[in-house]
């Protein structure tokens, strides 16, 4: 299920640089609308005040502790292991998603309840969501089989709560409009680049999921190794 030392230091740390090398155009565009400069932002980030607010307010523990723990449990950590020895890491890899994509189908409820919008905007709204959740639970689950450790995981859907998707108009209305697109760009060709080395299995130690799967006679090189 990922609970384990052996290799958690790079598990929690190369997954996480990853994910933020990908969102390098929405960090650029953070920073380029953020009013006080880089000392003063790392002044109130690192700020123990900052960080009890954060702790007593319960939106921000519901997106960013509580949510990212148990959806990645139990759509990785439990699932995965259940499925794959069925239908094959591959496949399992992309089946997770659609129950994750699926589980986030509550906000059409609310929606609908309070009226927020037109049917038609909602249920859009809720394709749109579907889709990228699903691309975003393929990818932790990529990480999950690469690394062998829930840790990388949480930590990136976390960091993923917090930026939100990517706000792509936005960065075409800029200013700056220029360096940024080049900042997206930069930061996906980078990602594609890097997506391999770094879950590199070899960095993490032995795959708890893979060596499952050898036991049972299933072998599954391009994932394991």
């Amino acid at each position: 299920m990922g609970f384990r030392l052996e290799g958690i230091f790079p598990a929690a740390l190369l997954p996480l640089l990853l994910t933020m090398i990908l969102f390098l155009g929405p960090l650029m565009q953070l920073s380029m609308d953020c009013p006080c400069d880089l000392a003063d932002g790392l002044k109130v980030v690192l700020a123990p005040r900052s960080w009890a607010r954060c702790l007593t307010d319960m939106r921000w523990l519901r997106n960013q502790v509580i949510a990212p723990l148990t959806e990645e449990l139990v759509f990785r950590a439990c699932m995965l292991p259940m499925l794959a020895p069925c239908m094959g890491l591959g496949p399992a890899v992309f089946t997770c998603p659609l129950f994750f994509g699926v589980a986030h189908f509550h906000h059409i409820i609310e929606q609908l309840r309070f009226r927020q919008s037109s049917v038609g905007n909602i249920f859009l709204s809720a394709a749109f969501q579907f889709s990228y959740t699903a691309v975003f639970g393929a990818y932790t689950a990529f990480l999950f089989i690469r690394t062998g450790h829930l840790i990388g995981p949480v930590l990136c859907h976390s960091f993923c709560n917090y930026m939100g998707f990517p706000a792509v108009c936005a960065a075409l209305e800029h200013p700056q409009r220029r360096p940024l697109l080049a900042g997206y760009a930069l930061g996906v060709g980078l990602f594609l680049l890097l997506l391999q080395p770094l879950t590199d299995p070899k960095l993490y130690g032995s795959l708890p999921l893979c060596v499952l799967l050898e036991r049972a006679g299933d072998s599954e090189a391009p994932l394991c190794s």
